[in-house]
Formats: structure tokens, sequence, C-alpha cells
């Protein structure tokens, strides 16, 4: 192995000196990056798709330029299951990328994903210095960082000028009151009485922003107590939340919205021109920053414009926050060649060139405090509103927790049933739905 005979450097670590924080520190290896190299190939899997996948890639392939003798080969379609699924197969790609923060916490504690305190401590990169905190509320837990942020996302309203000013509105709604009498008045019905627009689509389910979770930050509501144990019954602005929402659904039409939302294309017409916000089918959504990007690829011709999602009238101080926490990457267990992982990976998530440039592409909010200073996105209005909510210290990802995403699908599964009428007694709901997560919890 002449290459890393002649480009590792092996550093002892001492945990006193720490400025990333927390964890026990193990001595790691690390590239001495300019020196003589034998050529390598990289395995980095991902989820993107299509046009996302494409910017990605070359992205990726900026670390060519950078480090000459270093190449990668990005792999598309990879959702977090068939990275664990490789990691238990002992054959897991280079690094890592996920979409579900979620996961981060069941990555730390299991050592799917390496601790990578030692390679931030031996590369004296002070993570304080580099991104916001609230990162690190989805990318560690225990104290060890087995994630980092590659760019992030963030929740608004999306909104269409023109069907708005059709009804009347010359401004977006600020609070969820608002919201639901705008989306009363500019719901327009066929002669039949279906649906032909929908000022706003409340639908748990339909697109993939539109959620407990989201809805949930829009109230207050606490996933968690300082314990981890479950609050969804004990925190009555869930409750509050679910009511609101169903009314909504009633007053418009549970049956004529799920038809309505088939006629699209159903929630695979999210990420294709047939989406009802481009399309001109929906007046308000709920959606992440990435939308802005998906509106100009498609050539949309919709004239819309962005804003704070709305929230709670009685807690008027969150409006300009919503839930932000995106893609994560990390270095597998198992890799064969972790200290050049670490340095594809430190490329991926601190090179300021490397992250404008995906920013730029993907339109996802930049995730180091370098890029957010960006003028090309802080002098996009559309883009703008996103860089605000994720700079907004009451923005945050919901507690993560080792069961992963588990308590989001099972909040998930029964916030489908409530808005079906399925569920009489929603505290009893709640109840039972707090002593699932807790289960869970148990189980691991």
């Amino acid at each position: 192995m002449r290459r890393r005979l002649i480009g590792l450097i092996a550093l002892a670590l001492l945990a006193a000196a720490c400025t990333a924080g927390g964890g026990s520190s193990k001595p790691v290896q690390t590239v001495a990056p300019n020196a003589s190299h034998a050529p390598l190939t990289l395995t980095v899997w991902s989820n993107f798709t299509s046009g996302e996948y494409k910017v990605t890639t070359n992205a990726l392939n900026m670390i060519t330029k950078k480090y000459p003798w270093m190449t990668v080969k990005h792999v598309g379609g990879k959702e977090d299951t068939a990275i664990e699924r490789s990691i238990s197969g002992g054959n897991p790609p280079d690094v890592a990328i996920s979409f579900t923060p979620d996961n981060a916490a069941k990555y730390c504690q299991t050592g799917a994903w390496q601790d990578l305190n030692p390679y931030l401590q031996a590369d004296k990169i002070d993570k304080n210095a580099v991104w916001p905190a609230g990162v690190f509320s989805y990318t560690s837990f225990e104290n060890k960082q087995c994630a980092l942020p590659m760019l992030t996302d963030a929740q608004g309203l999306y909104y269409n000028v023109d069907l708005l000013k059709k009804h009347g509105f010359s401004a977006p709604p600020k609070t969820v009151s608002q919201l639901a009498d705008m989306a009363k008045k500019m719901t327009e019905y066929n002669p039949d009485g279906s649906i032909k627009v929908a000022g706003f689509v409340p639908l748990f389910g339909f697109y993939s922003s539109t959620t407990p979770n989201t809805f949930g930050h829009a109230f207050g509501a606490k996933w968690y107590d300082q314990s981890l144990k479950p609050t969804l019954a004990s925190d009555p602005n869930w409750a509050k939340m679910l009511q609101w929402q169903k009314s909504l659904v009633d007053a418009i039409g549970y049956g004529k919205l799920q038809k309505f939302a088939a006629s699209l294309g159903g929630s695979d017409s999210e990420f294709s021109a047939q989406n009802g916000f481009e399309a001109g089918k929906i007046a308000m959504m709920m959606d992440g920053e990435w939308r802005t990007a998906f509106i100009a690829r498609d050539k949309s011709k919709v004239n819309y414009a962005t804003a704070p999602f709305p929230v709670d009238d009685a807690q008027a101080d969150l409006y300009g926050t919503q839930l932000v926490g995106g893609t994560i990457a990390g270095i597998p267990k198992g890799v064969k060649h972790p200290a050049e992982s670490w340095l594809l990976l430190k490329f991926m998530t601190t090179d300021t060139s490397y992250l404008t440039t995906l920013a730029h592409g993907l339109k996802n909010v930049p995730s180091t405090f370098e890029t957010l200073k960006d003028p090309v996105l802080q002098n996009d209005p559309h883009f703008k509103t996103f860089m605000d909510v994720f700079q907004n210290p009451k923005s945050t990802f919901k507690p993560i927790t080792p069961i992963g995403i588990a308590d989001v699908d099972l909040f998930g599964t029964f916030a489908t049933k409530w808005q079906a009428g399925k569920v009489s007694d929603l505290t009893a709901g709640l109840k039972a739905l707090d002593s699932q997560i807790a289960k869970q919890q148990t189980l691991g």
C-alpha cells in the first residue's frame, strides 16, 4: 500500500485539546493531501436522483481539481436502508449521505457512522466557529459527532401572488387562523363540487413538507421532555395543532381533498412539473427552499413569493421560525480508507467553494457561517426567506433519538387516521402514541 505509506500521517490526539467538543478521542490518521499519492477513487452514496444527482456529482468532481490524485464515484438513489445494509455486509461506501437526520442518533449510538471528533481535533477545526449551533442538534448524540451537515433545509410558505390578488389579498397569512380563512376563501370548485383550485391542502401525507412535525413547530409543540420521555399527550400544543388541521380538512372536505390530490398525481407529483403549486392549482403551500430550484427547472410560470410559515395565533413570537435540518454526511463503519474518507468528507462539509456551488445548484441553504454570507443567495428574494428562517435562533430540528425516524412514522400513521375521522378520542390516542414511542425506545 504505497499510497498510504507516503500520504498518511499518524497523529496522536489529546482529548484535553478538544475544541470540537465531547467524546473520548482515539488516535486517528489523517492525510497530507498535497503529498504524493497514488490515484484513488472513493465512492459516495446518496439518495439524490435526476437533476439533483447531476448537480451533486458535478460538485463532488471539484475534489479532483483540489486534489488531483482523488476522484469520486457518486452513486445516487441510495436510501438509508441500503447504506445500513452495506455497513452490515462489510462493504460500505467511503462516504455516506443521508436525507434523514433523524437517524443520526442511531448511527452515533451504534457506531454505524464513525465519531468525527478525533478527525476534527486532528485538523484543529473548531466546530463552533464553522457551523451555527442548530446543526449539532441533528448531527451529534451523546457527545459523538457522527455526522456533519452538507447544506441544510428550512421550511416556509410559498404563495401564488396572482391567486391571492384575485381573491383580494395583498399579503400572505402570518397566523394559522389567517391561513385557514384565506385557504377556504381561495378554494375554487367545479360545477360538480370537486376542487378546481385549492387555497391550501392541509392533508398529512400529501406532499413531504405537510407533516405533524412541521405543523407542530408552528404551534411550538415539543416531542420530548429533557429525559427524552415522549410528550405528545402532555403538551397541549399537539392537540391544538391537530384540531386546527382537522377543522380545516373538514371545512373543505376530506373526500374532496383526497380526490383533488389524486387528480394532481398524488404524492408522485411533488417533484415533477405536475406539482400542484407549480401548476397553479394550489394557492399556498408549505415547502422547503429546494422548491425554488424545481420551479425554475420545471419552467413553471407561477408568479410566486415566499414567507415564513404562519404560526399559532397565541405564539406570535414563533413567526419567522420553522423546522430546519437537512442533508447529513458521515463515514460508515468499516471503510477501507478512513483517512481519505475524512479528507473527502471535510471537503464536502467545510469547503466554501464546494458548498456554495452546491447551494446554487440544489438551492439548499448553505450550512457554514462563511457560506451563509453568499451574496447571490442573500439577494434572491425567494430564497432569502429560508436563509433567515435557518438563522433564526428559535428554528430547530426535533430531538433525535436512537429509534431514528420511528417516532415520526408512528405519528404520521396516527395523523393519517386522525384526519380521516378514525380517531374518536384525541387525548387517548396521543397517550397511546406516547406509549408506542416509549416502547420503541426500550426496544432500541
